[in-house]
């Protein structure tokens, strides 16, 4: 078990980081909310989960604690592996889903690529007592915005390692440039959290 990686950020893309431990670079699968907190040539500390498989080893970054014990706790629901909840991460924050699940909110589940009624269905009744009690201390790396204006990039490379197609992600991403326009012009940087349900939400509507 990898409880967590340590070290300078050598490189960024879409889905993950890699993270230089000890002359080693470690690729970390992230949501892009993780990875909009990360700067190349900075120091990190990631809390990891280490998914084995027979054809692969993958270690999944998180910007907290509480992220990584919700991820692994969703797949202990049936159907939800390491990719799916993951995605959940990316869409929603750990409060959230908490609420999802304790409230029986199958639409907010739904806004998740991957899951449909039976699913959320499903979710709700095998987590319902599982993930806690709302802890009311939203990640701080979700609300945090991007430092520089490759927001649109991050966005479309989320979509797409969510399951979007190529033309799906740019639609998303034009869905949301209202929002993130509206947030440079009044002098804040765009959170790529928050654009990515404004993309998602319109996604599904289509």
């Amino acid at each position: 078990m990898i409880a967590f990686v340590s070290g300078r950020v050598a490189a960024l893309a879409p889905d993950g980081a890699v993270v230089e431990v000890g002359g080693v670079g470690l690729t970390v699968q992230c949501t892009p909310g993780t990875l909009a907190a990360l700067r190349i040539g900075e120091q990190a500390h990631l809390p990891t989960s280490l998914v084995v498989r027979e054809e692969s080893l993958t270690l999944y970054g998180f910007a907290d604690e509480d992220e990584r014990v919700v991820f692994e706790l969703l797949q202990t629901a049936s159907g939800v592996g390491p990719r799916l909840a993951q995605a959940m991460l990316a869409v929603h924050d750990p409060d959230t889903l908490r609420r999802a699940v304790a409230s029986e909110d199958l639409a907010t589940l739904m806004l998740v690529p991957g899951i449909g009624r039976k699913g959320a269905q499903r979710i709700v009744l095998e987590l319902k007592d599982r993930l806690g009690a709302v802890r009311g201390n939203t990640t701080t790396v979700r609300r945090s915005g991007l430092a520089h204006a490759g927001w649109r990039d991050q966005l479309h490379g989320a979509l797409l390692g969510l399951g979007w197609s190529g033309r799906e992600a740019d639609e998303g991403v034009a869905a949301a440039s209202p929002y993130a326009e509206e947030a440079t012009a009044a002098g804040d940087a765009p959170d790529v959290g928050a654009l990515l349900k404004v993309a998602l939400r319109s996604l599904s509507r289509a």
